[in-house]
């Protein structure tokens, strides 16, 4: 009996040492390092330059029949700020133009989910700066899935991060930016996530874009959220809001409508 008790308290000890050793193995690893901006962003290839068609200062395109304004050159109603007090956005309205001021990101009230999304912008010609300091800012789908708004004309920054871009994801397929001071155009046409029970995708959110008649995302696969430092995520969520963001550029918007799909 004596001998059965000493032999299973062997074997406990022995345990014990081996889960002791294991967790020193663990441990004597390093964490994993830590993540900066840049590990993120890739510069090659570039994507090609395609002159788009001409601008003129007034070629607006109403909206259609069904479509839900978002803005039209009069006030902010269909917007609130993007805080946790909501409260309505400080953007300046003025001759039509909705300008971006360093307030904090804007977000509508309604909620969306599937949709055709129309939005016209245009960076200051006097805009100075480089990369992603000329005339920076985001159009987010659902609120969490960022088309980056930014001077790439003639300004080289890197590729998954220009304008066009799924931010920090998916270059365009072209580069068809007006030079500064004409107004470009995004016409986004965007698939929200279906989700399994576990929280992951079972459908990823798609989008196509086209840019000044362009098509520059092509059905693209979103991989998730929308990271600056570190690589997207996958968060389970329901309808979102359009959100534009403040980066602390005047970035001018105006004629915004959605289409529900």
């Amino acid at each position: 009996m004596k001998r059965n008790i000493y032999v299973v308290n062997v074997l406990i000890i022995a345990i014990i040492c081996g889960y002791c050793v294991n967790l020193e193995a663990q441990n004597k690893y390093p964490e994993p390092e830590p993540m900066k901006p840049g590990m993120s962003e890739f510069w090659t290839p570039q994507p090609k330059i395609v002159t788009p068609g001409k601008a003129t200062e007034n070629a607006v395109i109403s909206p259609p029949s069904d479509a839900i304004v978002l803005f039209d050159g009069k006030d902010l109603s269909a917007w609130k700020s993007n805080n946790k007090e909501g409260g309505d956005p400080k953007w300046i309205v003025k001759d039509g133009i909705l300008i971006a001021t360093p307030t904090g990101s804007i977000e509508t009230k309604q909620h969306f989910e599937n949709y055709q999304l129309h939005i016209e912008w245009r960076i200051s010609e006097d805009v100075t700066g480089k990369s992603q300091g000329r005339g920076n800012s985001g159009v987010f789908m659902q609120g969490i899935y960022e088309v980056q708004v930014l001077d790439s004309y003639q300004s080289e920054t890197y590729a998954n991060g220009q304008a066009g871009s799924i931010y920090k994801q998916t270059p365009p397929l072209v580069n068809a930016m007006r030079k500064p001071g004409e107004w470009n155009v995004y016409d986004i046409i965007y698939s929200a996530p279906i989700f399994k029970k576990d929280g992951t995708y079972r459908i990823p959110p798609r989008v196509t874009i086209i840019h000044n008649g362009v098509v520059i995302q092509n059905n693209t696969t979103i991989l998730g959220t929308t990271e600056y430092i570190g690589f997207p995520r996958v968060v389970e969520h329901g309808a979102g809001p359009i959100l534009l963001q403040d980066h602390g550029n005047a970035v001018n918007f105006r004629n915004i409508w959605i289409r529900e799909l």
